[in-house]
């Protein structure tokens, strides 16, 4: 499955959601779907948020940024997630739990 850098940055994401029960899918990009949605979105506790992955240095799309802003925008949680900053995924999203209770 996770073959790329990427697809494995993508996996430990997915483990942590799993881990926390959340609700994430990974949209298909397509003809009829929207540019720069992140790689996986999803929800726990209410709390809708977006997540791109990326491995080593790379980085967002102009499109890909504006998603995120328009997440946050909105009231949600939008984080670019690679090795380095794995590990805080599952803290930001608990500590946006505790500021929403």
């Amino acid at each position: 499955m996770a073959t790329t850098k990427e697809g494995l940055v993508k996996k430990k994401i997915k483990d942590i959601l799993k881990e926390l029960g959340c609700y994430s899918f990974s949209p298909i990009g397509g003809a009829y779907s929207q540019n720069g949605v992140p790689d996986i979105v999803g929800c726990l506790h209410g709390i809708f948020f977006g997540i791109e992955a990326k491995a080593g240095k790379g980085k967002t799309t102009a499109l890909q940024d504006r998603e995120l802003q328009r997440i946050r925008d909105a009231g949600g949680v939008a984080m670019i997630v690679n090795e380095e900053n794995l590990d805080s995924l599952k803290t930001v999203l608990m500590e946006e739990i505790r500021k929403r209770m």
